[in-house]
């Protein structure tokens, strides 16, 4: 049976900064999921836990939406992460890369700095693929019903994308059946729960139990879904 497990950011927080940098200097967090499912909020308020232990010091998001070079890049936009991002921080070293304007349909020429930081946040479609995963501090999987997804995508970018949303969910689909990452991610959060709780300070981790039974444990309450 899999149930939903109440965590803190905050202590999740403070589980990447205990863990070994294997980026380089850097801790690489990735929130990988299907489109709609929450990754941006995961990722945001991950993000804000962090910067309350590092003093104020936010640590750096890059969302691979911005690296898409349109609709039709999605999985293959990785040599442009690769190249000004992943490379220069697995040699200490800053990166930096260019954000792809949706409306303009043009990556802007102004580049967006990646500092070298004690963590860095990767979050989007493919994220916590095969090729990093053993460079990753911590991959999470965010996932949410596929009709929740479409209604949330459609409610965000208007009704005109439904035909690239479409070929969109055919793509990921068949990525993560051959990727196989929410199987390899070691955090699978619900991006749709029903459980009431302040989502700003927690999320909830979908875990398997063999029984139905309810009972609190150490790092979340355990509730049946």
């Amino acid at each position: 049976m899999t149930v939903a497990v109440v965590e803190a950011y905050a202590t999740l927080a403070r589980r990447v900064l205990a863990r070994p940098a294997r980026l380089g200097r850097t801790r690489l967090v990735s929130v990988d999921g299907p489109s709609g499912a929450g990754k941006s909020h995961f990722t945001a308020r991950l993000a804000d836990a962090l910067t309350a232990l590092a003093g104020g010091r936010r640590p750096p998001v890059v969302h691979t939406d911005d690296l898409l070079d349109g609709w039709y890049d999605q999985l293959t936009f990785w040599p442009r992460l690769e190249e000004g991002v992943l490379a220069p921080l697995r040699a200490a070293q800053p990166g930096a890369y260019h954000r792809y304007n949706w409306s303009r349909r043009a990556f802007l020429p102004r580049p967006v700095p990646v500092p070298v930081a004690p963590v860095l946040l990767l979050e989007g479609v493919s994220a916590a693929r095969a090729v990093i995963r053993p460079e990753l501090s911590l991959a999470v999987f965010v996932t949410a019903p596929a009709d929740l997804r479409l209604t949330r995508a459609v409610a965000r970018d208007g009704p005109g994308i439904l035909p690239e949303l479409r070929r969109w969910h055919a793509g990921e689909r068949v990525h993560f059946a051959t990727d196989a990452t929410a199987v390899h991610a070691e955090l699978l959060v619900d991006g749709a729960p029903r459980l009431p709780h302040d989502a700003d300070r927690y999320y909830l981790r979908l875990a398997g139990r063999r029984t139905g039974r309810v009972r609190t444990g150490k790092g979340g309450i355990r509730c049946r879904s």
